[in-house]
């Protein structure tokens, strides 16, 4: 398994993980609209390419998890203060969970986030997530306050939960 910081040639497998991995997490939750709609506004591949090539403190990248060739996760993040960050996305195959690798892909962001002067790190977590929630939970984030949905239109009642844990 190898982490690294993705680039042009890694946009079809991060657009493929975070789509599948959307879905996963998701369809039980979400209106079939809904996640097509957030698929197609941030998944596409237009956007991810401007995304492995436009970095900064701001937005930190992708990492990736390459495993034989193969794209199985997807995360970065950015810094939303001088000294608080966030983990905006984190998505892995859905059939390649709980074997450590949203962990490394953590770690990585946490790092960079850290070179970035982050002191405290947040995250936006679906209510009812149920594969998120104990995940972060499990890596020291704790629950601060609910919010409505970042992506939500007008006829949206979806509720974030926001967690943070100091890094």
């Amino acid at each position: 398994m190898e982490i690294c910081k993705g680039s042009s040639t890694h946009v079809e497998g991060i657009a493929k993980v975070c789509t599948e991995g959307y879905w996963t997490t998701y369809s039980d939750i979400y209106s079939k609209e809904y996640i097509e709609t957030v698929i197609s506004d941030f998944y596409n591949r237009q956007r991810i390419l401007n995304e492995v090539t436009l970095v900064s403190k701001e937005w930190g990248g992708y990492f990736v998890a390459i495993e034989n060739d193969e794209i199985v996760g997807a995360g970065g993040g950015g810094m939303i203060s001088d000294t608080s960050s966030e983990i905006f996305v984190l998505y892995l195959d859905p059939n390649r969970r709980n074997e450590g690798i949203g962990t490394l892909l953590l770690n990585a962001i946490t790092n960079q986030q850290k070179e970035f002067g982050a002191t405290e790190q947040w995250v936006s977590v679906q209510k009812g997530n149920q594969k998120g929630i104990p995940f972060y939970e499990a890596k020291g984030f704790q629950f601060q306050y609910e919010q409505k949905g970042y992506h939500n239109k007008e006829k949206d009642d979806y509720i974030s939960l926001r967690y943070k844990r100091q890094i």
